[in-house]
């Protein structure tokens, strides 16, 4: 084998063996999580409490760590809660395990439902989160109303939905229009692809592409979801297509025109019709022979 051959594999060993120090550098030498290994903090209770846990910050190498804990909250419902940690900031000695408190406090005008959140666990280049989950006690309320429901120039029918409750909905969502000239649309519940969170406002459209040319209109919006929530809206609308305003011009020109026609050849032939023959006179031997007959009487 000649030396430039040989070189080569000894080159590139030697470059694995200055990257491998460099690798393993680029894992922290510390991890945190919930304390007792658990797979995350589990809280709950009612408005108004604090509730008190432990995130364990574990250093596996040689020289200390120091790592910053924040709160990341997550509210999935209602007013997020707040979450403190004991100790901003935690100097952790070589291959020790550092158990710090922290409390969450759920504040008096919270809602009942569940959130997430997590304590965040940072030396200033890796970072660690601890997830939270906190369950807050108390009568769930689902309630939602429907709002501000109009129909625009194109057949768009919008509305905006409000959830009144305390619980995350789902609406169901069905759509009646009824016509001088009948059902105009009749659409069954279905699912709407949102989910409203508690006090949250969303506007929504309908698209009515084939609605009526010429009609006046009753929409009306039925809104449901779970846990017994409703809401129904209606409003006017009318149509009046240039089309099928000439369209319906047009017939009643004819309607017209029609019925003067008839009207004009009735009165034509009475017209036409010769007039009854009157009773002749009295002839002059008639009044004579009359007048002969009082006499004699």
């Amino acid at each position: 084998m000649r030396a430039r051959d040989a070189a080569a594999p000894a080159a590139a060993l030697l470059c694995l063996a200055l990257t491998a120090p460099a690798a393993a550098d680029a894992r922290p030498a510390w991890t945190a999580g919930p304390a007792a290994g658990r797979p995350y903090v589990y809280l709950e209770g009612g408005v108004g409490s604090v509730l008190q846990d432990t995130v364990s910050v574990t250093n596996s190498g040689t020289r200390p760590v120091t790592v910053q804990l924040t709160a990341a909250d997550a509210t999935r419902t209602g007013t997020a809660a707040v979450l403190a940690p004991a100790a901003r900031a935690v100097t952790v000695p070589a291959r020790t395990r550092a158990d710090i408190p922290f409390a969450v406090t759920v504040p008096a005008d919270a809602v009942p439902g569940e959130r997430t959140g997590a304590v965040v666990v940072t030396d200033g280049s890796h970072e660690a989160r601890v997830r939270i989950h906190l369950r807050v006690n108390g009568p769930r309320l689902a309630a939602l109303t429907v709002e501000r429901v109009r129909v625009d120039d194109s057949g768009t029918i919008h509305y905006v939905l409000v959830n009144r409750g305390n619980t995350a909905l789902t609406p169901r969502l069905s759509v009646r229009a009824d016509g001088v000239l009948g059902t105009a649309l009749d659409r069954p519940a279905r699912d709407l692809p949102v989910t409203l969170r508690p006090g949250e406002r969303r506007a929504l459209t309908e698209p009515w592409p084939d609605r009526p040319a010429l009609d006046a209109v009753t929409v009306r919006l039925g809104v449901t979801a779970a846990d017994g929530a409703h809401a129904a809206a209606r409003a006017e609308a009318r149509f009046a297509s240039a089309g099928a305003v000439g369209t319906l011009a047009a017939a009643l020109l004819a309607s017209v025109a029609t019925a003067g026609y008839a009207l004009l050849r009735r009165r034509r032939k009475a017209t036409e019709q010769p007039a009854e023959p009157s009773a002749e006179p009295p002839s002059e031997e008639h009044l004579l022979a009359t007048s002969a007959a009082g006499a004699e009487r």
